[in-house]
């Protein structure tokens, strides 16, 4: 005999399970994992594995054929006596010291420039940005000939004005102070930057500054260089990480060599020499931690005793 709670069980079975909807917060938290997916891959796969990888390698013996054999501190205490980590690390710094503060200048003289409205000054800023597009190995080849010593567009202007040839590449003295002039061939990366800072500086701004009677250079040192220090900042950063990367051009130029006479082996070219040509992938992967932990450094110092400097308009918001 069928009772009303059979009848009524029987029809919860045969009933299709409606599915259970996220919640608003849920569909946020996984609209913002996709998002965010894309760094933490990045993160896994180029940052965080490779760095396992270099610890792992640090203590090791590899030239990329037979197994790796462990040797244990070896590499690291190699560090200590190899005179070439000294030349590297003297090229690099020297590089970046001159490099970064003379980009820095050049690249935001040339934002204050083009920061106009006037006929064809779109112009001009795509000219002044172009060479940062450039690829290297276009950048490598003109500048190659722009140095040569013989017959190099920069030695020919020398000469025409009376002076003696510069033997740009093949002097220990002017290999580094070539390649600064070199970096400032890329400026208008960073000009780009520098102009959209500067034109997000409100007019009233200057307008108080010229009712309380301040001139050019006291708007330019009160209003600008305040507003502008976290766009300042950021290049410098920037900058010093770029600077201590080197490698493309100079090895393109160089042909590897680092040449003249290791004066422009940058510590990024000395590793990778160390790991593929002369195929000690252990004592590349300790050179990589040197690299690691210089960055890591120089990047808390300068966030320690000058970004307590940079003005936020808002802070906290």
């Amino acid at each position: 005999m069928t009772t009303p709670s059979n009848l009524i069980a029987s029809d919860l079975r045969s009933a299709p399970m409606k599915k259970k909807r996220l919640t608003l917060q849920q569909r946020r938290n996984i609209t913002g994992y996709i998002f965010i997916l894309p760094f933490i891959l990045g993160f896994l796969f180029w940052f965080l594995i490779p760095a396992l990888v270099a610890a792992y390698l640090t203590f090791q013996k590899w030239n990329l054929i037979s197994p790796p054999q462990y040797i244990g501190l070896d590499n690291i205490a190699r560090l200590f006596s190899d005179p070439l980590l000294l030349q590297s690390l003297k090229a690099t710094f020297l590089y970046t010291f001159l490099s970064v503060p003379l980009g820095l200048a050049v690249s935001f003289f040339l934002a204050t420039l083009i920061n106009r409205q006037f006929p064809g000054i779109a112009i001009f800023r795509t000219i002044f940005y172009l060479p940062s597009i450039v690829p290297a190995i276009a950048n490598a080849l003109i500048w190659a000939w722009m140095f040569n010593t013989e017959f190099g567009l920069i030695n020919v202007i020398i000469r025409a004005f009376g002076g003696a040839k510069v033997p740009w590449l093949q002097s220990t003295s002017w290999a580094i102070p070539a390649f600064v002039v070199l970096s400032l061939w890329s400026a208008g990366g960073a000009m780009i930057i520098f102009l959209a800072g500067l034109q997000g500086i409100p007019d009233i701004y200057y307008e108080a500054a010229e009712i309380d009677g301040a001139g050019r250079w006291a708007k330019f040192r009160n209003v600008t260089l305040p507003l502008m220090s976290p766009i300042i900042f950021f290049n410098l950063v920037l900058g010093f990480i770029n600077t201590f990367q080197v490698f493309t051009v100079p090895y393109l130029i160089t042909n590897g060599t680092g040449g003249p006479e290791n004066s422009t082996l940058f510590l990024v070219m000395y590793i990778y020499r160390t790991g593929f040509r002369s195929q000690n992938m252990g004592y590349a992967a300790a050179l990589s931690w040197v690299l690691f932990i210089i960055l890591t450094i120089m990047s808390y110092v300068i966030f320690r005793y000058l970004g307590s400097r940079v003005y936020y308009e808002n802070p906290g918001e």
